[in-house]
């Protein structure tokens, strides 16, 4: 061995014991190992995740109500079913806290005699209390906190990702209900995550309180689960492959 080679030899036995002994002064790494709880396993089936609830897979609206109970009057076509203006909104049977919610919706055909709040108006309540906007928004100004995708309201989308009328749409909503105390004080304020048709539009948007036409957003008294309610704002939205996972 040369005496270079040797040089380079001593230096890489000096790193190697000083690497040895680095480590044996860290924490042993199982410390930092979770094993319990497992994650549950779930697959998906035609992009549904199998620990779903389906709220409406094109056959009825058997999980849905109008308000006073009775049974829901929109008509379904196909795999899709339709607002009848002038009946009001519907609503789950099923309560819901946090939850993953995805829902596809289209907008009618464009009334050249309408404008801004005027087309394909309707809305999903999140526990009855916190609306995503539906709105056609495609070409179509309006205020920014009232269009599509908006908390109503309170906070427009960080980008309109809107398609033209007569074309699906999706949205994706990842809520986190408030958290109230023991005594019924508010502790955090709900927050919700949208993206529509696959864009990113609220990153966890703090909801400042349940969604008023006129006059600021307030949070209620401490309260339980509430439905998920799809507003009648008189257009004809229509609705397709609604799921939801409670989280």
């Amino acid at each position: 061995m040369n005496t270079p080679q040797l040089v380079t030899f001593v230096l890489s036995l000096s790193i190697t014991h000083i690497a040895c002994a680095n480590n044996q002064a860290l924490p042993d790494p199982k410390k930092t190992e979770i094993w319990e709880p497992e994650p549950q396993v779930v697959s998906t089936f035609n992009n549904v995740p199998s620990d779903a609830i389906s709220l409406f897979n094109g056959q009825n609206l058997s999980e849905w109500q109008h308000g006073d109970g009775t049974e829901v009057q929109w008509p379904i076509v196909g795999n899709a079913f339709t607002i009848k203006p002038g009946t009001k909104g519907i609503k789950t049977k099923q309560q819901f806290c946090d939850m993953q919610l995805h829902i596809e919706w289209r907008s009618p055909t464009i009334d050249p005699n309408k404008s801004g709040q005027h087309l394909g108006n309707s809305g999903i309540f999140l526990q009855g209390r916190y609306e995503i906007q539906v709105l056609n928004s495609y070409q179509n100004r309006t205020y920014s906190n009232g269009q599509a995708g908006s908390i109503y309201k309170q906070s427009a989308p960080l980008v309109n990702a809107s398609r033209p009328p007569l074309e699906w749409q999706t949205y994706d909503i990842i809520f986190t209900a408030p958290k109230y105390d023991s005594q019924g004080q508010l502790t955090q304020k709900a927050h919700v995550t949208v993206l529509h048709n696959g864009v990113l539009i609220q990153n966890h948007t703090e909801i400042q309180g349940s969604t008023r036409y006129r006059g600021l957003p307030e949070y209620p008294s401490a309260y339980e689960c509430g439905p998920i309610h799809l507003q009648d704002h008189g257009s004809k939205v229509s609705y397709r492959n609604i799921w939801v996972r409670q989280l």
